[in-house]
């Protein structure tokens, strides 16, 4: 008998960070890891669409869709719902953001990629962390 294969949760991500280089990760209400903003993406959705929707949702944050930098599909298992594996649609958003927790965001923290100190990360955010700091070979 085969194991029960993971369910999936396609999810947009944002990547955003400040003049120091840091990056920004939020907390949800009721859990413990940090992530990028983002969320869930609906059926029929584009996933800009979703970021830009869900930044507005999450952190108060409005932005265009078409200032969205593409960082690629990312796999990650999901901080928050065992047994389910994240597709993530990453992009980075440039500006200076504001943010402000709404929502289910209890708590937002900017973190050097570097040295993320006592911060637990969710599989996703260490995996983007982790490539913002390989240096190039």
């Amino acid at each position: 008998m085969s194991a029960p294969a993971e369910r999936v949760i396609r999810v947009a991500a944002a990547v955003v960070t400040d003049d120091a280089g840091r990056y920004l990760l939020v907390r949800k209400r009721g859990t413990t890891a940090f992530m990028q903003p983002g969320g869930k993406i609906e059926p029929g959705e584009d996933p800009r669409a979703a970021l830009v929707r869900e930044l507005a949702e999450e952190i108060s944050v409005v932005v265009a869709p078409d200032v969205l930098v593409p960082w690629g599909t990312h796999h990650a298992p999901a901080a928050n719902e065992p047994g389910h594996a994240l597709v993530a649609e990453v992009f980075a958003v440039p500006g200076v953001l504001e943010p402000r927790p709404a929502a289910e965001i209890e708590e937002h923290v900017w973190v050097d990629p570097a040295a993320p100190g006592a911060v637990e990360l969710a599989p996703l955010t260490r995996d983007l962390l982790r490539a913002a700091t390989r240096s190039p070979t």
